[in-house]
């Protein structure tokens, strides 16, 4: 999703009630609670990703994104309220506008040096789509991502863990922020190309890789509990001696061994 330094690295409801706008809402809103027998909502990930208005950019990273099994396992649901950590131009911040819907809310983060060297053009065009009203831009460091905003769902990072390492990013600092903005039973689910086991935090920087042990020991140091990693990224033939950085990978961009790590804030 992010180069090296190139960071240029939506369920369906009839007659949906619209949400109030927080902004014009002075006091807590009361959303009844579904029944219990009520069958929870599904949503058609593939038909979102094939909507017929997504830009040719977005469908030529598909094949090597699987954006429909992504959007499944990240779980999301119309009216969901989700936070996309560094979303650089936002291929997958607009995936979850298209799957929470007018009803939900999206957070699109970006840090000072990613906007201001390579995202602020395609992140504002982006913005700018009637696709993407459900998203609340987010100019803020990595370090505390997501300020006041609270109450959220799910949290998600795709392809950024590493970089936050080289970024000199307090990483404890950034997980707790994250525990704190989910709410209980909400989910933090980070993608990032693997490096070679035990290798640690030797190639974030070189190669654009993380050993998934790694990322997994730093997030559950912050209270999160793994609850699942589905493999549809997994290659076992990456050799992850190459760097994953698109800006280099030419023509094996797309087909890194990356990890999907689905944690969950525990509840109580």
């Amino acid at each position: 999703m992010f180069p090296t330094l190139l960071f240029l690295a939506c369920a369906h409801t009839t007659n949906p009630a619209p949400a109030p706008s927080p902004a014009l809402v002075s006091g807590p809103v009361s959303v009844p609670a579904p029944a219990a027998s009520e069958p929870a909502p599904s949503v058609d990930y593939a038909a979102l990703v094939a909507a017929p208005d997504r830009t040719d950019a977005d469908r030529a990273l598909d094949e090597g994104r699987k954006p429909a099994q992504l959007l499944e396992a990240i779980g999301v649901q119309p009216g969901d309220r989700v936070a996309d950590l560094m979303a650089g131009g936002g291929y997958t911040t607009e995936l979850l506008a298209r799957a929470v819907g007018p009803q939900g809310q999206v957070y699109g983060q970006n840090n000072r040096f990613v906007l201001e060297r390579f995202a602020e053009g395609p992140w504002s065009e982006r913005l700018a789509r009637p696709v993407n009203a459900p998203v609340v831009r987010l100019d803020r460091e990595l370090d505390d991502p997501l300020g006041e905003v609270g109450e959220l769902d799910i949290v998600v990072m795709v392809l950024f863990y590493h970089d936050s390492v080289w970024q000199e990013v307090d990483r404890p600092a950034m997980n707790a922020a994250i525990f704190r903005a989910l709410q209980p039973g909400g989910r933090y689910v980070v993608v990032d190309h693997s490096a070679r086991a035990g290798s640690g935090l030797e190639d974030v920087e070189t190669l654009h890789r993380i050993d998934e042990d790694t990322v997994r020991q730093e997030i559950a140091a912050a209270g999160f509990r793994l609850v699942d990693s589905p493999d549809f990224l997994r290659n076992p033939d990456d050799t992850r001696d190459w760097s994953a950085s698109p800006g280099k990978a030419a023509e094996r961009r797309g087909t890194s061994d990356r990890f999907v790590l689905v944690f969950e804030r525990p509840a109580g």
